[in-house]
């Protein structure tokens, strides 16, 4: 089979949702993304993410900031693309996991696939349908039609403090092979979660769901794991 073409309005969806998740939104001021990193998170050469950047830079209505060498941002109008791009992935991947019984590590290919190519009726229509969800099968919060995003700190699994309880937020989506693992463990959002002991350079002892049982996850695991204190 031969690959598949991609269009270029699929082509400009991708460049600003990896903009977006590389630029750290949610702090005061979302940091301007290195042409290597947008290259390495699209498997594209970078001098190929220069062109395609200074392109978007000159489109009406302007979609990123580029400056050479500095970096680039969403402009206004990037990032309600971008963040209506995310509202399409996560509801795809609810619909998908919910109603069409796809494991949660099956549902991030196919919304891939999907999430530039569905209409507003059909977003409204599976919205609906879920009940107006707020977060995904991987715990991440689903943006608002308005394009609005309720904010939620979160802490890597790898930065949280010792013998303090918390509550896994979310989990990466991107590897299917850990989001199997993570489930095996019982490593999913809504699990209650102790570090025991840190290992900087190898590993963590937790403790899960208060179990008396220790798990040892490698940093790399630990890294796709998102925290939030746990509430009293």
């Amino acid at each position: 089979m031969s690959p598949k073409i991609r269009s270029s309005s699929e082509s400009t969806d991708d460049y600003l949702k990896a903009i977006l998740e590389l630029s750290g939104v949610g702090g005061a001021e979302d940091a301007p993304v290195s042409s290597n990193d947008l290259a390495a998170r699209l498997g594209v050469r970078a001098a190929s993410v220069t062109g395609m950047l200074q392109k978007l830079a000159a489109q009406k209505p302007m979609l990123v900031l580029y400056e050479k060498h500095r970096g680039v941002r969403l402009s206004a109008a990037g990032k309600r693309r971008a963040w209506e791009i995310v509202r399409h992935h996560r509801l795809l991947e609810l619909f998908l996991h919910d109603v069409l019984k796809y494991s949660w590590d099956e549902v991030h290919e196919e919304a891939e696939r999907l999430e530039h190519f569905i209409s507003e009726r059909f977003e409204d229509r599976v919205a609906a349908i879920l009940g107006d969800p707020e977060i995904d099968p991987h715990g991440h919060v689903i943006p608002h039609r308005n394009g609005t995003i309720p904010y939620r700190e979160e802490t890597a699994l790898c930065d949280w403090a010792v013998e303090t309880p918390a509550v896994i937020s979310s989990v990466s989506d991107r590897d299917p092979a850990s989001l199997r693992d993570l489930q095996g463990m019982g490593l999913v959002p809504g699990a209650t979660l102790k570090v025991v002991q840190k290992n900087q350079n190898a590993s963590l002892l937790v403790c899960i769901d208060g179990r008396e049982q220790r798990v040892r996850i490698s940093n790399e695991l630990a890294g796709l794991i998102a925290m939030r204190a746990k509430q009293r």
